[in-house]
């Protein structure tokens, strides 16, 4: 099985010391792994090296919002999932984060029970996006191989 498929891959983009902490303690007690960055800019370096199925991004960061940071991920063939965390988790934020394309909203402080609930749904749904991706390339690639160009869904 691909490293991206077996190993949940979470890049975490928050500004505070605080919810950097809890979401590490959080995952210490799993298998996942767990990168950091400081803003959008290394997000994009950090993406292409680690693959990652998940990224959680503070609703405000130093040099973009979480809006600037879906349209990263969007720029990608397997867009990996994004959860939004804020202090002021409402409905509103909620409604705008799903509307959007996003995957869910945590509040923080993190709850563990919670971060693992979203992380996990989070990384399922990218995981089964990736293999549908990688059937459909390979179904195309054969059809070539044969002698002509078919599409197969």
């Amino acid at each position: 099985m691909n490293r991206e498929l077996a190993t949940v891959q979470v890049l975490a983009l928050l500004p505070t010391f605080e919810d950097q902490a809890s979401l590490s303690e959080i995952f210490r007690h799993s298998n996942w792994t767990l990168h950091f960055v400081a803003g959008l800019g290394q997000t994009k370096a950090m993406i292409d090296e680690i693959v990652p199925g998940v990224v959680i991004s503070d609703c405000t960061l130093p040099d973009a919002r979480w809006q600037d940071v879906l349209c990263e991920l969007q720029r990608r063939d397997v867009k990996p999932t994004l959860i939004v965390a804020s202090r002021l988790a409402d409905e509103r934020l909620w409604g705008e984060v799903l509307g959007l394309g996003g995957h869910d909203v945590l509040a923080t402080p993190f709850k563990a029970q919670e971060v693992v609930r979203s992380v996990s749904l989070a990384w399922r749904d990218w995981r089964e996006r990736l293999r549908t991706i990688t059937r459909a390339t390979a179904k195309v690639t054969l059809s070539s191989a044969s002698g002509g160009l078919r599409l197969a869904y």
